[in-house]
């Protein structure tokens, strides 16, 4: 089987490795770049908090002005982000089923049906429930079935990360998973946001560091997905990734 039959994608080259050094020294920048990775991924999501806002609601001060969904998805990002510390600082992150669904309960938690589990798992959806993702002109996405207990998408997260663990530096390895985890959409919601925090995850967990889409990109990024969404070559993407390191 070649990537495209078990990833659901291919790609025709892999950008440059990134430079390394340690986990510690990458997590230091992650944790000094914290309040501008919330915000660029909260202007992902159609957030309108500012970066002044964003900075001053993780001091601890409430911003007025905005709808408490938007407070609420401010304060689940910076949660996620504080885990993924957490994960790299104890030395306890893997690219997991476990650790994904940690990050994905703690930032999608009273957005997505049933946080923290896949699709299936629980009471809602059921076997055949899938989630579709609207591309615009090119159509809408379909991604796979939950199957019995959500067992397709277990088998599917398993066969893809053996996969992946194939791909020999684990700094590509990180940004295929990216593109995996986003095109199989593994959680009805929240699915990007959770597989940005694992590529980050697993980039720290190595020595490099970690990346954040700029607000100021989001477009690029979106035509970017959208690209890879319907071509399933996932090249563009993976060196698009790459040019997100945080500095």
């Amino acid at each position: 089987m070649n990537s495209s039959d078990i990833l659901g994608f291919s790609w025709s080259e892999l950008p440059a490795v990134g430079s390394r050094t340690s986990p510690d020294r990458v997590l230091f920048r992650f944790t000094r770049a914290l309040p501008e990775v919330v915000w660029d991924a909260a202007v992902l999501e159609g957030n309108t908090f500012t970066f002044p806002e964003v900075q001053t609601l993780l001091d601890g001060i409430t911003v007025g002005g905005h709808r408490l969904s938007e407070q609420d998805q401010v304060l689940r990002l910076a949660d996620a982000a504080n885990l993924l510390r957490s994960f790299i600082s104890s030395d306890t992150f893997t690219l997991s089923k476990p650790t994904s669904d940690a990050l994905h309960e703690a930032v999608a938690t009273n957005e997505a049906l049933e946080a923290g589990h896949f699709r299936g798992e629980g009471d809602a959806g059921g076997p055949d429930s899938s989630v579709t993702v609207r591309l615009g002109e090119a159509g809408t996405y379909v991604a796979p079935p939950a199957g019995v207990g959500g067992s397709n998408l277990t088998n599917i997260f398993k066969a893809g990360v053996d996969r992946i663990g194939l791909v020999a530096e684990p700094y590509h390895q990180a940004l295929v998973y990216f593109a995996f985890a986003a095109l199989q959409q593994f959680y009805f919601d929240g699915n990007k946001r959770t597989a940005r925090l694992m590529c980050c995850g697993h980039l720290m967990a190595h020595g490099y560091e970690a990346i954040s889409v700029p607000a100021a990109r989001k477009l690029e990024f979106n035509h970017t997905m959208v690209d890879f969404y319907v071509t399933r070559n996932a090249t563009s993407l993976l060196a698009f990734l790459a040019s997100c390191a945080i500095s």
